[in-house]
């Protein structure tokens, strides 16, 4: 590698990974206080906070890659055109098709590394992550239940409080449970909790205390006294996790013949090709004046990206109802922006200038 394409390919590879640490950052604050939400209202376990991070980091890693790079490269090749570098790079001969040669060594390993990342690590973090909330949701732990402290256990339900916990031990415990628009009310001075090991059925069996049943609003209700009271909470086969199609294995996807999974299918074969696409657009689209500084086009860049990224969703939808044949699919919004990233290139190269200047001789010798 050549000194000048050491040099240019350093600035791009800085500038794209500050540029995607940027937008992490700002993407995962947000996801993060949702996680520590959900942990605090027992909706997640606690000690998985952080690896639900890390597997969510690893699917906005994927998704913001290619906005990521695009942004890097432009930024880094405008300031070589802001500081007057490109312009001697050109004096030298360092034209279009060299500065690819450098960028490229950082688009395609990334690309490489994105390919991974869609179609195996980051279907396995969603399943991993929805895994953990499908079992935190479906079971019910009491050491989630902490002293002095509302729970909901089944998803709002069922709402439990204890003022003192003892490990299975409970103290002055109070439930209410919605059971098809009847609410049920327990008060008991103890509790503890019964899993049957056959049968994976949960029950809070209630020591001394009082139960109310009624409708809300209406005179109907019933009050009886009690020594030992059970409630069934939900068994550990009520319900069955189902993988959403988002999630499932790449080599699964590849053996389907549902829309939906073929349109999966695509979407992920899209994360890399749309590095590859998007770092060759970033190298004309980079190309300013001076005057303009470095920051002129990035808006530009962020709208062709909207457009991209929506045109690609809209696709995926149009695979997913069958309304467009699967060879199709959303290969054409590729080709189409690929063929733009051509024509910029061609045109950056000059060859638009030369076919212009040879027909304006041919007509004057005419």
């Amino acid at each position: 590698m050549s000194l000048i394409s050491r040099y240019i390919f350093r600035e791009a590879l800085g500038s794209f990974l500050v540029a995607t640490a940027v937008l992490l950052t700002v993407f995962m604050a947000n996801q993060f206080a949702d996680i520590l939400g959900d942990a605090a209202a027992n909706r997640l376990p606690r000690d998985m906070v952080v690896g639900i991070f890390g597997l969510t980091l690893l699917n906005y890693l994927t998704l913001l890659s290619p906005i990521g790079l695009l942004l890097g490269v432009m930024l880094a090749l405008a300031r070589l055109n802001r500081d007057s570098e490109m312009a001697a790079l050109s004096a030298c001969g360092v034209g279009t098709a060299k500065l690819l040669i450098p960028v490229g060594m950082v688009v395609i390993p990334l690309a490489a590394l994105v390919a991974w990342l869609a179609l195996f690590m980051t279907p396995d973090a969603s399943r991993e992550i929805e895994q953990i909330r499908f079992e935190a949701d479906a079971s019910m732990d009491l050491g989630l239940l902490e002293a002095g402290k509302f729970i909901t256990p089944d998803s709002g339900r069922t709402v439990l409080y204890a003022q003192e916990v003892d490990g299975e031990e409970l103290r002055d415990v109070f439930l209410q449970r919605d059971r098809e628009g009847r609410v049920v009310v327990i008060v008991a001075e103890r509790g503890e909790r019964i899993r049957d090991d056959d049968t994976g059925q949960l029950t809070l069996v209630f020591h001394d205390g009082r139960r109310y049943e009624g409708t809300p609003g209406q005179s109907d209700f019933s009050i009886a006294e009690f020594e030992e009271h059970g409630i069934p909470i939900r068994s550990d086969t009520e319900q069955e996790f189902v993988e959403s199609v988002d999630i499932k294995p790449t080599a699964e996807l590849f053996e389907s013949d549902d829309p939906v999974a073929r349109a999966e299918l695509q979407w992920r074969l899209s994360a890399p090709l749309s590095l590859l696409i998007l770092g060759a657009l970033a190298v004309p689209l980079s190309r300013s004046s001076p005057r303009e500084g470095r920051y002129a086009r990035v808006g530009i860049a962020f709208l062709i990206y909207l457009t991209y990224a929506n045109t690609l969703s809209i696709a995926r939808v149009w695979v997913e109802r069958d309304e467009v044949p699967e060879w199709l699919g959303l290969w054409w919004v590729h080709a189409a922006l690929a063929l733009v990233v051509l024509l910029l290139l061609v045109r950056d190269a000059g060859a638009f200038a030369r076919l212009r200047s040879g027909r304006t001789a041919a007509e004057a010798s005419a």
